[in-house]
Parts: C-alpha cells; sequence; structure tokens
C-alpha cells in the first residue's frame, strides 16, 4: 500500500485525504475509536451506531420529532 502523508497540526488535529474517506465511507459524524499497536495508530469505525444519527437528515427537513409524528398522522404540527 502506498504510504499517504498527513500532517498533525498544532493541537493534533489531522485531515484524513478524501481518497481514503470516499473509499472507506468515513463521513462527517462518522466516530472513529484509535488504539496503538506495535508503534502504528490504528483507527476504526466505532461499532456503536446512534440510531437517530444515522437517519438525521433522510427527510430532507429540519423538523422536529412532533412535526415528522403529526405528519405521519396527516395533520400538521402546531
Amino acid at each position: 500500500m502506498a504510504g499517504i502523508r498527513a500532517r498533525v497540526a498544532e493541537r493534533g488535529h489531522v485531515t484524513i485525504p478524501k481518497r481514503l474517506r470516499d473509499s472507506l465511507g468515513l463521513k462527517p459524524g462518522t466516530v472513529l475509536e484509535f488504539s496503538e499497536e506495535h508503534g502504528k495508530l490504528i483507527a476504526v469505525k466505532s461499532g456503536s451506531i446512534d440510531p437517530v444519527g444515522e437517519v438525521l437528515g433522510c427527510l430532507g427537513k429540519r423538523l422536529n420529532t412532533d412535526a415528522v409524528v403529526a405528519r405521519l398522522r396527516g395533520r400538521r404540527a402546531r
């Protein structure tokens, strides 16, 4: 595997190159778990899934829960 470099910023931030984000399916909000093995930094997508976060925005509109339930029941929220 060809090495891809990224610089650690002053506050410890690192930008994951787009090619890797795309190939690994890393989207904004993806949680990574970090560990160290034999001097290597390992980052793995977290297994814990927030079901609300997974569907956030799927309606295409910013509606609160009451508005969504009201629409599902066929009436408008107050």
